[in-house]
This record gives C-alpha cells, structure tokens and sequence, in this order.
C-alpha cells in the first residue's frame, strides 16, 4: 500500500469516527442550525419592517438581504463544534491510544475537519428551509445554487482547519468552545445584517476589509442571480489564505505535541 493510500485509508477511518460521534450526540451540531434560525427569526420579526423600510423595501427585502449573512454566520459557528471535538480528544487520552497504531499522523485532523464540513453543510439545509418559510426568495439559476454550496464548502473547510488550531492549543474543553467565538461573531462586523455603507467611518472600514463581507457579497449576489464582480474571487483567495494557516498552524501543534 502506498502512503497515499494509507494516508487516504486512515483519514476516512478517523472521518467515519467522527460521523458516528455527530450522529450519536446530536445537541453540538444542532446548535450550529439553531444559533442562525433563532438570529434570524429575531431580525426578521423584531427589525425587518424598520430596517426594510430604510433598504426602500420592507420585510421582504430585509429577508433577502439578510438570509445570506445569517447562512453565512451559520458556517462560521459550525468551527465551534471542531474545537472542543479536538480539544477532548486531546485531554481524554485517545490521541495517546491512536499515536500508538500504525496510522497516518495527519489523518486525526483531517477526519474531524472533512467530518466537520460535512456536518456543517447538512446543517444549514434547515437554515434555508426555515429561511424560505419566512418570505426568502431566491433568483438563483441550478448552477449558482451549486456554486453557492460550493462557497460554503469552501468557507467550511477554511474556519474548521483554523478551529482544530484553537482546539490544540486550548487546555480545556470549556476554553475550546469560547475561543471559535470570534469567527462566529465576524459576520456581524460585516455586511451580514445591514449594508457596510451605512456604517461609521471606522467599522465601515473594517467590514469591507475584513473576510466575511466579500464572502458574504458573493452568497448574495450568487442567490439572488445578480453581479458578484471581484468578490468571488477576493472570498476564494480568503478561504485559501486562512484554510492555509489554520493547516500549518494545526499541523505545528499537533507535531509539536507528539514530541512530548
């Protein structure tokens, strides 16, 4: 067997791992659909006709607009589950049993993140649903919707890989789900909820420079059949720049533990 092979055996045993532990405790990942639904719910019904109004719109146009970001958002808090999934399997003592047997090093990591993508983009298709039940309307051809899934994979793969980083370094479990917070709250300092433009000099700086406001443009324009100019491909070069550093970052840890 090649160590191709075996390093692909060896991930997809740790992936298979990780699906049975998200489908045995399902509270953590539905946390990652009911943290957007409950944003959104609040939004829609507490701020939709006010903020609407100032779009020149109203509720409807509110949902469109926000459906997205909240989608978004969405993504963001599924890192949290990697975090404190790598975090106990770092202070329970299995890491110790595995690094023991004859598997592929990297495949520990590479199982939960594949296994947090996974989990985290079937947890936004009740996102969508409930979004649609509330006034969502999409102009998005077959071939944008599957770009936009696209997207979000790629978002997925980006913060997951910088989670598992937070989970290694994290001492414990608690400390493993506070510190995912910030990329989870990220979207809100973007255009998620309201337009950058309408922002304070300052923080309207900060969103548009800042990684969610362009990935958040390109799921808009992509549901709503509109331009997405530069921004697809400032949010790719994002997702790569961050999926890169969470891998190194992570890949350093996790050598530097096995050292000890």
């Amino acid at each position: 067997m090649s160590t191709l092979t075996h390093a692909v055996h060896d991930s997809t045993t740790m992936l298979r791992r990780n699906l049975k532990h998200a489908i045995r405790y399902p509270s953590v990942g539905l946390g990652s659909a009911l943290t957007p639904i409950l944003m959104l719910l609040l939004f829609v019904y507490a701020f939709g006709d006010s903020i609407g109004a100032g779009m020149g719109g109203g509720r409807g146009t509110y949902v469109n607009y926000l459906t997205p970001g909240i989608i978004i958002m969405g993504v963001a808090a599924g890192s949290m589950s990697t975090s404190i999934a790598v975090c106990s399997d770092m202070t329970e003592g299995i890491i110790n049993r595995f690094r023991t047997m004859d598997i592929t090093r990297s495949s520990f990591m590479t199982g939960h993140v594949i296994g947090s993508v996974i989990q985290t983009m079937v947890c936004m298709v009740p996102v969508v649903g409930v979004a649609l039940a509330v006034g969502f309307r999409s102009g998005a051809t077959p071939l944008e919707w599957l770009a936009a899934a696209g997207l979000l994979t790629a978002i997925a793969f980006a913060v997951t890989w910088l989670s598992v980083a937070l989970g290694l370094i994290s001492k414990t479990v608690e400390s493993a789900s506070n510190k995912p917070l910030l990329i989870q709250f990220l979207p809100f300092l973007g255009s998620a909820f309201v337009p950058a433009d309408s922002m304070s000099p300052g923080l309207r700086w900060f969103a548009e420079y800042q990684p969610f406001t362009p990935m958040t443009e390109t799921l808009r324009g992509l549901l709503s059949g509109s331009e997405i100019g530069d921004n697809g491909w400032i949010s790719l070069a994002w997702c790569a720049g961050i999926a890169l550093v969470g891998y190194v970052w992570s890949r350093s840890l996790f050598n530097g533990t096995s050292k000890r």
